[in-house]
């Protein structure tokens, strides 16, 4: 083998090492945001069983989904004053 193919091998192989640790770096940065992830669905999964709250119960019933509606198109307006508020009157 020549030197210039060793040379270009070592490039390539400095290349790919370089590269493995990119991929790693962002391998232990997804995996912090799914331990947060995962924690804070355990947390919330936490007080709904204390509360003895059933979610899938709970959004069966039908008046709940006009509630949310109702709340969705006050939260809406309210909105919309703010904004109004925010350009007109500083």
């Amino acid at each position: 083998m020549s030197t210039a193919a060793n040379d270009e091998e070592l490039r390539e192989l400095e290349l790919l090492r370089a590269r493995v640790q990119a991929l790693e770096a962002e391998l232990i940065g997804v995996q912090d945001w799914a331990n947060r992830a995962v924690g804070k669905a355990q947390e919330q999964t936490y007080w709904l069983d204390r509360w003895q709250l059933d979610l899938n119960a709970l959004m069966r019933r039908p008046g709940l989904i006009r509630a949310q509606q109702s709340f969705r198109a006050a939260r809406s307006v309210y909105r919309r004053g703010v904004r109004l508020k925010r350009r007109y009157l500083g």
